[in-house]
């Protein structure tokens, strides 16, 4: 079930009526910043898609084979077998001598050729070497496969005034000595006037799991404490408040450190709505987590009807989130 109606065209009058808020990537403008592309390289490599990776290779290794063709071709007849003063037969010498293939059809019959071909193949030897080193740091980078819940709940849990979402592990692998972290980007206004952007970390009910496998209830609190104390939901679009989300955690497959980063903005905040149960436990004694419901919420009210069976007595408690 979606958000309440009445409670999402609240969403767009609030919206409607304070600035856009961005993301950390798109609130920024960045101006003089030193870019140098070539010396940072291999950040900009890995950090890019796997297209863009292989169209930078394939464009590179056709124009090294053009560059040293046009070497070939500026000493003259210098290539047994091939026609003289012919691209396409100085291309493609290039390309079996960067590539180390040697059909034996051409071959270098002058001594300049055969410096050239030695350049060649010494430029083919590292770019292969190159290549290969890039691609496997590229394929072997761990990454945490973490769904975060579509929307944070602004509600009671528990009796208290709570923030919360929930987070899944998708592959259902051990992530474990894993760890979260809430943090809130506010507007603060100092005592001379000056608007500074905060960022505030928000106290957690339980901030660390020894073992992560399927779900993650993440709750905060709103008590005396709480930078959010006293905030409506016009004031988190008035504020321009952003939640940022951080997961790190050992993977247990890749035996490695992996992490995961999420934003919330005021418009993802349903208020007084809870989540769907996703956690049944069957009569095998086995726990089933249904990923279908992971972004289901309903009404608080719906929700307090719904928890009442027909003889009038509270069910069973849900089995925790694991």
């Amino acid at each position: 079930m979606a958000m309440d109606p009445a409670h999402a065209r609240l969403h767009e009058e609030l919206a409607t009526k304070h600035r856009p808020i961005l993301s950390l990537d798109e609130a920024m403008i960045r101006e003089g910043m030193p870019v140098r592309p070539l010396q940072d390289l291999y950040y900009y490599m890995l950090e890019g898609s796997w297209l863009l990776v292989l169209c930078v290779f394939g464009v590179s290794y056709i124009l090294a084979n053009v560059a040293f063709a046009l070497l070939y071709l500026a000493g003259g007849d210098c290539i047994e077998g091939a026609t003289p003063g012919s691209f396409a037969d100085a291309f493609f010498f290039s390309v079996e001598t960067l590539s180390t293939i040697g059909y034996g059809g051409l071959m270098p019959k002058t001594r300049y050729a055969e410096l050239v071909m030695t350049a060649e193949a010494m430029t083919g030897v590292l770019g292969v070497a190159l290549a290969t080193g890039l691609m496997f740091a590229k394929f072997s980078r761990p990454n945490a496969k973490l769904a975060f819940s579509k929307n944070m709940m602004l509600s009671p849990y528990d009796g208290l005034p709570s923030l919360y979402f929930r987070v899944a592990n998708i592959r259902g692998n051990d992530v474990v000595e894993a760890s979260v972290g809430l943090a809130v980007a506010i507007d603060r206004v100092t005592r001379e006037g000056h608007t500074l952007r905060r960022l505030e970390q928000l106290k957690l009910v339980r901030a660390n799991t020894p073992l992560f496998r399927m779900s993650w209830l993440v709750i905060h609190v709103i008590d005396e404490d709480s930078p959010l104390f006293g905030m409506r939901l016009e004031d988190f679009y008035s504020g321009r408040i952003l939640f940022i989300v951080t997961l790190t955690g050992m993977d247990g497959t890749f035996a490695q450190i992996v992490q995961a980063r999420h934003l919330y903005r005021p418009a993802d905040i349903a208020v007084d709505h809870h989540f769907e149960d996703i956690i049944s436990l069957e009569d095998d004694g086995r726990l089933r987590f249904n990923y279908h419901a992971f972004d289901d919420i309903r009404p608080l009210h719906d929700h307090e009807r719904a928890s009442k069976s027909d003889d009038g007595e509270a069910p069973s408690a849900s089995p925790p989130d694991r």
